[in-house]
């Protein structure tokens, strides 16, 4: 498969974090001469904090997850690729009980401190006896320094591992970040991402880190999408071991900030690997009754095949745009409406601007960086969404690969 032309030209140099050590191993799940197992060790103490797919027909895999979070805590989290152990009824559960029960005892640790992941084909039964007969090896051979390893064990249609690593201040203690990405096709997450781990040696408490995190993805993994679809194995989780030491802080404000840098530049490395993207888009909206409302009607155009294709193909169609917004179910004003893209304003006051020359947007639209403001005129709510271009090689990727 080649590598999406939004690629980045290289994934980063990450630090290695106090209390977390991974292992990655190739079981054969469904993929041949390549890595699909993830396992990360982390120190006793570590705190969790997460989101998981709000599918009616998640898999079996989150419904542990859910449960488990509840405690707060994690030693251990373990993630296949190529299978998603969804719609496999009470057997998935049994699979999944098993990996904990055979994790648990080989990491010396509480069930509840297990975190099995899966991501891959729905309704294929999971081979759990490939998983549970690789975790002594990987046990044996766990890194503190292999994250690019790990983010390419969990690819499934990704063209390329996602990675990104800041570092914050929290009191007078240096605190690193670390995250790492899967995400290519059924991108549009009600909840986080297809699947998202950051790891960190940040001294926070569990609560705090809950809502921070619940926040930081809401502007982030889920102001995204590839194709409409949500997952039913969407997760994003981030593991805090408390290594760094520094003290409890109530100011987590550059935290906060290094995270949702984090966060966001994984969910636009997402985007950018979209099944068949060449273009990156940024969609922003003003004007609306709220900024609920203003993420609404984004992402109405964001998901219209016809805004997507028209992208595609570099046609400066913005009567598709409008099509959108009028579609979305909420309040806009047609006669104050205004639509930008590429900083040429194409309408004003709901008609076609006297002065528009359409030669300007089509230039915009041969870039790869596409960017769409559209002010609907009711009130001051505005969101922005991210999303890319849906050509012919999605469709090619789609036929070819069972999800």
């Amino acid at each position: 498969m080649k590598i999406s032309p939004l690629a980045p030209i290289s994934f980063p140099a990450m630090p290695q974090i106090e209390g977390v050590k991974i292992a990655t191993a190739a079981v054969g799940i469904k993929y041949k001469n390549r890595t699909d197992l993830m396992l990360a060790e982390f120190a006793a103490g570590t705190v969790v904090a997460g989101c998981f797919t709000k599918s009616k027909t998640c898999s079996a895999n989150i419904l542990w997850g859910r449960e488990a979070l509840e405690q707060g805590t994690a030693r251990v989290l373990i993630v296949n690729s190529g299978n998603s152990n969804a719609f496999n009824g009470r057997s998935g559960e049994e699979s999944v009980e098993r990996i904990v029960n055979y994790t648990a005892q080989i990491f010396d640790c509480d069930n509840e401190e297990v975190y099995p992941c899966a991501t891959g084909v729905i309704g294929a039964p999971l081979p759990d006896d490939k998983i549970t007969s690789a975790l002594s090896s990987l046990k044996n051979n766990l890194k503190t320094d292999i994250y690019e390893e790990a983010a390419k064990a969990i690819m499934t249609t990704d063209t390329y591992p996602k990675g990104c690593t800041k570092t914050a201040v929290i009191g007078e203690k240096d605190v690193k970040i670390n995250g790492i990405a899967k995400g290519s096709g059924m991108i549009a997450p009600d909840m986080a991402t297809m699947l998202s781990y950051i790891f960190t040696d940040a001294n926070i408490e569990q609560e705090k880190l809950q809502k921070i995190f619940a926040k930081c993805v809401e502007n982030s993994f889920n102001s995204i999408t590839v194709d409409s679809d949500t997952s039913t194995s969407d997760t994003a989780l981030i593991f805090a071991t408390g290594k760094a030491e520094n003290e409890i802080d109530d100011d987590l404000t550059d935290f906060k900030d290094k995270l949702q840098m984090v966060l966001l530049d994984l969910a636009h490395q997402i985007v950018k690997d979209g099944e068949g993207a060449t273009k990156f888009v940024k969609i922003t909206v003003t004007g609306a009754e709220n900024n609920k409302a203003a993420k609404v009607i984004a992402m109405s155009i964001a998901n219209s095949p016809l805004v997507k294709t028209a992208i595609a193909g570099e046609d400066a169609n913005w009567g598709r745009i409008v099509m959108a917004v009028g579609k979305s179910g909420e309040e806009a004003d047609r006669d104050a409406m205004s639509v930008s893209v590429g900083g040429v304003n194409i309408v004003t006051d709901g008609q076609l601007n006297p002065s528009y020359n359409e030669g300007d947007v089509t230039a915009h639209m041969k870039g790869q960086n596409i960017e769409i403001l559209t002010d609907v005129g009711i009130d001051d709510g505005e969101a922005t969404v991210w999303t890319c271009d849906l050509t012919h090689d999605y469709i090619t990727i789609n036929a070819d690969y069972r999800s």
